[in-house]
C-alpha cells in the first residue's frame, strides 16, 4: 500500500485541509463579510479553472486530504462545475462547500455526482425580515428550502450563523430547536475583527461562553467528539439538537490549525488573518514541496488580533 505524504509544519501541527476559494463574488451582500457597494475581482484575474484544479492536485500529491470550496459565493463562479468535477476527481478523505444556500437546490445533483457531500450553509437568522436586514437579500425561503432539501438528499449539512450582538443573539433557542426538528447540526460562529465593520466588533461581538452560559440554564450539554484539529467543539441537548461553536476570538485554535488557503488568484496563504503566504501560479508541482514549507513556516501559532481585508476576498 502506498502510503501518503504527511504535511508537517515546523511546530509539528499535521496540515491536511485546504480552502479553495473559487471567487470573491457573491451575490449576497452581508454586513460582517462586505460592504453594499463593492468591486469585485476582474473575472480574467483568477486562475482559470484547468490551472486552479492543477493547483489543487498539485497541494493533495503533498499531502492534503480535505478540500472545501469557498467563495464568496462559490457558485457565483461561471465555471463552477469544470472546476468541481476536476477536485472531485482527486484522491480525497473529505470534499465540501461553502454556501450562501441561493443556488443550492439546482446544484445539488451535481455536488452528489463529484462527491461534494460536506455542504454548509450560512444562515444568519431564522426570521424573514432579519434574514433580509442582515444579507441585505430577500432570498430567506429560498435558502432555508435549499437547506432542507439537501438533508433530504442526505447530504451531511450543518448551519453557519454568526452571532451578531442585537441582531440576532436572541434566536439562539430558535435555532436549537430548528436543529431538533429537522436533524441539522447549527454552529454559531463569533464575530471576528476582520474587514471594514472590524470596528463594530466590541459593540456587536457575543462569546461562545455567554450562549453556552445561557443554553445551560434550560438544557444538559453533552460535548460531540471531534478530531483534535477542529474547529468547532460541539454539544447535544437532550431533545437532538446539535449546536457548535467557532470561538475564534475567545477560544482561538492556532495551535491545533491543519489549514491553507488558496485564493481564486493562485496565492497560497498560511492563515485567515494574514495575507502572508506565495503565490503558485507559474509555479512547477516539483517545486509544491518547497512552497508548502516556506508558507507552513508563516503559519502563526497565536491569534493574530485583526485584518483589514473584507472576509469574501479572503475565502470564507
Amino acid at each position: 500500500m502506498e502510503l501518503l505524504p504527511v504535511l508537517t509544519d515546523p511546530h509539528g501541527r499535521r496540515i491536511r485541509k485546504l480552502r479553495v476559494q473559487l471567487t470573491d463574488v457573491c451575490n449576497f451582500r452581508c454586513t460582517y463579510c462586505m460592504p453594499l457597494s463593492v468591486r469585485f475581482q476582474p473575472s480574467a484575474t483568477l486562475v482559470p479553472p484547468d490551472e486552479l484544479v492543477a493547483m489543487v492536485a498539485g497541494l493533495v500529491g503533498e499531502g492534503v486530504t480535505q478540500v472545501r470550496l469557498t467563495g464568496g459565493e462559490p457558485f457565483s463562479r461561471r465555471e463552477f462545475q469544470e472546476i468541481a468535477e476536476g477536485v472531485g476527481a482527486l484522491p480525497l478523505q473529505k470534499y465540501g462547500l461553502t454556501t450562501n444556500g441561493h443556488r443550492l437546490a439546482e446544484h445539488l445533483p451535481l455536488l452528489d455526482a463529484v462527491g461534494c457531500r460536506h455542504v454548509n450553509v450560512s444562515l444568519d437568522s431564522l426570521r424573514a425580515e432579519r434574514f433580509e436586514a442582515i444579507t441585505r437579500t430577500p432570498f430567506f425561503d429560498r435558502v432555508v428550502g435549499a437547506l432542507l432539501e439537501a438533508k433530504a438528499a442526505g447530504f451531511p449539512v450543518k448551519v453557519n450563523c454568526v452571532l451578531i450582538r442585537g441582531a440576532n443573539d436572541d434566536e439562539v433557542e430558535d435555532f436549537l430547536a430548528f436543529s431538533a426538528r429537522h436533524g441539522i447540526p447549527v454552529r454559531f460562529l463569533e464575530y471576528m475583527k476582520i474587514g471594514p465593520q472590524r470596528g463594530e466588533h466590541d459593540r456587536l461581538f457575543v462569546s461562545a461562553g455567554e450562549i453556552i452560559d445561557r443554553l445551560r440554564q434550560r438544557h444538559a450539554l453533552v460535548p460531540v467528539g471531534a478530531e483534535p484539529d477542529a474547529t468547532a467543539f460541539s454539544f447535544r441537548t437532550d431533545d437532538g439538537a446539535e449546536v457548535g461553536f467557532i470561538a475564534s476570538e475567545s477560544r482561538p485554535f492556532c495551535a491545533t490549525c491543519s489549514r491553507l488557503r488558496l485564493t481564486a488568484r493562485g496565492h497560497l496563504r498560511a492563515c485567515l488573518m494574514s495575507e502572508d503566504g506565495r503565490d503558485l501560479r507559474g509555479v512547477p508541482p516539483e517545486h509544491y514541496a518547497a512552497v508548502l514549507t516556506d508558507v507552513m513556516a508563516m503559519k502563526p501559532t497565536g491569534r493574530i488580533e485583526e485584518i483589514a481585508q473584507p472576509m469574501h476576498e479572503i475565502g470564507g
